[in-house]
């Protein structure tokens, strides 16, 4: 099992860590900060450096028994098992990342009570899929996302058990994507205070510290993909 240090520092860029194992699948460490492809985020990219060599990171994916595969870049040379490495992401693509995925936890507060169906985080642009008949305008998303992210409300977290959640299944808004679950406990994301959140719901992902963090928001296109399924695509600026 690899040790996901993002899970207690969002924030922490670069890591040293020893090597597992290393193939062509994949380079596995005892600990990362990098965030392996799930729920919609895409994995993270960057470098593993050791004395006389690197290995450019395609990406980031889950492997078997918890480990996380750091995908080598084509034709990269490959450490050595027991290695020393320097696990180091790119920091401006994980960062733009972390203000997306916020993003979108913002979206959902602004439409209460419909089910997420489907949705992806990209460093461009993202989208979230609603049940639902009619979504608000782009406009009216677009100026309160917007005024949201300004307010520079708190992301936190907490943990709670299975149990927990089963007690409130309201929390969960997607319907396509369950909490990852295995350990007994599960992830809950909120933002804003703790009596009157924002929003509040299981998360794997990473989320930045601040709305502030995220600058303005736009609602770039609304999408009918079915009877009850509306597509909202988001950007952000700089």
């Amino acid at each position: 099992m690899t040790e996901l240090l993002y899970r207690a520092d969002a924030y922490l860029q670069e890591a040293e860590a020893t090597v597992l194992s290393a193939g062509p699948e994949g380079v596995v460490l005892d600990r990362t900060p990098f965030y392996a492809q799930a729920g919609g985020q895409p994995g993270d990219t960057g470098v593993l450096a050791w004395e006389g060599g690197a290995m450019p990171v395609a990406n980031a994916v889950k492997g078997e028994a918890g480990a996380v595969l750091h995908v080598p870049a084509p034709e990269a040379a490959l450490p050595s098992v027991g290695a020393r490495v320097t696990a180091r992401l790119d920091w401006a693509r994980r960062h733009r990342l972390m203000r997306m995925h916020t993003s979108l936890h913002l979206l959902c507060s602004l439409i209460p009570g419909a089910g997420v169906t489907g949705g992806q985080i990209g460093v461009e642009k993202s989208r979230l899929d609603f049940d639902l008949a009619e979504p608000p305008t782009k406009e009216w998303l677009s100026e309160r996302l917007t005024a949201l992210a300004a307010a520079d409300h708190a992301v936190t977290e907490r943990w709670i058990s299975d149990a927990e959640l089963d007690a409130n299944p309201s929390l969960v808004r997607t319907l396509s994507v369950q909490p990852p679950r295995g350990g007994g406990q599960v992830r809950l994301v909120r933002i804003g205070a703790e009596e009157a959140p924002v929003d509040l719901q299981p998360c794997g992902g990473t989320h930045v510290r601040q709305t502030g963090e995220i600058g303005a928001i736009t609602v770039t296109k609304l999408e009918n993909k079915g009877r009850q399924n509306r597509r909202v695509y988001l950007t952000l600026e700089g």
